[in-house]
C-alpha cells in the first residue's frame, strides 16, 4: 500500500485545522444579541448585561 507524501499530510492537517477555526469562529458569533434586546435588557436589569454577554 502506498504511502501519504509528507506535503500532502501537511495540508490535510492545515485543511483540518482551518475547519476548526472556522467553526469555533461560527460557534462564538452565532450567539450574539441583536442591540434592542441589551438595551432592553439594561432598563429592566443592569446586572443581567454581565451574564448576556458571559464567555469563558
Amino acid at each position: 500500500m502506498p504511502q501519504m507524501a509528507p506535503m500532502n499530510w501537511t495540508s490535510l492537517y492545515l485543511f483540518f485545522t482551518f475547519l476548526f477555526l472556522l467553526m469555533m469562529v461560527m460557534n462564538f458569533y452565532s450567539f450574539l444579541y441583536s442591540p434592542s434586546q441589551i438595551k432592553n435588557m439594561k432598563l429592566n436589569n443592569k446586572n443581567s448585561l454581565k451574564y448576556l454577554i458571559w464567555k469563558w
